[in-house]
């Protein structure tokens, strides 16, 4: 298909940060995809909390089955919009590679394990550890470290950052992924936005989340038709799903009101940002730059997916059962951390050898504090909980 002059263009890349002949059969960004298709990182993702511990059930949302759902929700949405497919699959595909086991608790306990170790710590961020991860943690390639994905490939999956950090990539790489978040002209802020792309590939995140937690929820038992009933955005779509199929009931009701809400907020995403983009009348990528985000709801899907959000925090991630294993999976990262940090042998040699000051081919050199986050980080829900259970001998979660 034929790319909107605003949309990013492989041919106008940024590029990479390390030099490469280009492919003679795929774009930068097809191959942005490929690599991190076949990454370890993402391969670990089948294995890593969504919502529900991965030992909780195997129908369950992964990390995994989450980013094949943004990426899906995205190229849709692009298509129509006239972006780069390609792009938004990358991004959505790479967005979670950063996470750690047991979801925003082990990310959470992680983040205080690096402040309690040291209080100058950056801590931990996902956004910032998925970039860390193609950038530098995969091991794939003979002359780099990482996966030396595209510079609008990076911006995308770096769709967060606190000023500290952003400040200490910014001085790494001048101009680069974090500038946006740095940058400040004369008359204002400036650079604020990255591409359309990566802000489809946000909101599609948002998307999905809202709705594969519905899925869960009631799976799971936590959550009810009932309930739901009285947030409007799922409401809206179980009324109409009724009043056509009288005679559903049960997860075929449940299933045709989430796939109803879901193209809802597709086709709202894609009139409200038409819209945007026709007032804003961007020329190109820079001016998408300089514009506030133009990927968007309208005013009236934002109130009601914000509504939905705050039902799913209430009543589903604050839940006394998704809490409990909340608990206990902070416990595990926290031992796990307290164990490597006394003894680092406990962890495999090349990770030992990421420590500054070693001399070892391609190391990364990196305090013992970072090098054992980026080890805990990586692990699976099930290899964490394994390696808990061999250095403590026994498990903390509930039967």
């Amino acid at each position: 298909m034929t790319l909107q002059p605003y949309a990013c263009d492989p041919a106008l890349s940024r590029g990479r940060r390390y030099p490469e002949l280009a492919a003679p059969t795929r774009s930068e960004f097809q191959r942005d995809r490929d690599r991190i298709v076949h990454s370890t990182a993402f391969r670990r993702l089948v294995y890593k909390t969504q919502v529900f511990l991965n030992h909780e059930g195997d129908l369950f949302r992964t990390r995994l089955t989450h980013s094949l759902e943004v990426a899906q929700l995205g190229r849709s949405i692009a298509r129509t919009l006239g972006l780069n497919e390609d792009l938004v699959e990358a991004i959505a595909l790479a967005h979670d590679l950063g996470h750690t086991p047991f979801g925003h608790a082990g990310q959470d306990a992680l983040n205080a394990c690096l402040k309690d170790c040291n209080p100058e710590s950056a801590g931990f961020e996902h956004n910032l550890q998925s970039l860390r991860v193609v950038d530098a943690l995969e091991e794939r390639y003979p002359a780099y470290n990482g996966l030396n994905l595209t510079f609008e490939t990076r911006e995308g999956i770096l769709k967060h950052c606190s000023r500290r950090n952003a400040r200490h990539i910014e001085a790494r790489e001048p101009g680069g992924v974090a500038s946006r978040f740095v940058e400040q002209a004369s008359d204002g802020p400036r650079w604020q936005q990255p591409g359309l792309e990566a802000q489809l590939a946000n909101l599609a995140d948002e998307i999905a989340y809202n709705a594969h937690d519905i899925d869960d929820g009631v799976r799971s038992g936590l959550l009810s038709l009932e309930q739901l009933e009285d947030v409007e955005l799922f409401a809206q779509h179980c009324r109409e799903t009724r009043l056509a199929h009288r005679e559903l009931q049960g997860r075929r009701l449940l299933f045709e009101t989430i796939r109803r809400m879901l193209s809802a907020q597709v086709f709202n995403v894609m009139d409200a940002t038409s819209a945007a983009l026709h007032q804003a009348a961007p020329a190109g990528v820079d001016d998408v730059r300089r514009h506030s985000p133009l990927v968007c709801f309208t005013d009236e899907m934002a109130l009601q997916s914000a509504s939905l959000k705050r039902f799913l925090l209430q009543n589903l991630y604050r839940h006394p059962k998704v809490v409990e294993t909340t608990q206990a999976a902070k416990q595990v990262v926290r031992d796990l951390f307290d164990a490597y940090m006394a003894d680092p042998t406990q962890m495999p040699q090349a990770h030992i050898d990421r420590f500054d000051g070693i001399d070892a081919p391609h190391a990364v050199g990196a305090k013992p504090e970072r090098v054992v986050a980026d080890y805990i980080a990586g692990m699976t829900d099930r290899f964490a909980t394994k390696e808990h259970e061999r250095l403590k001998g026994h498990t903390v979660f509930p039967g």
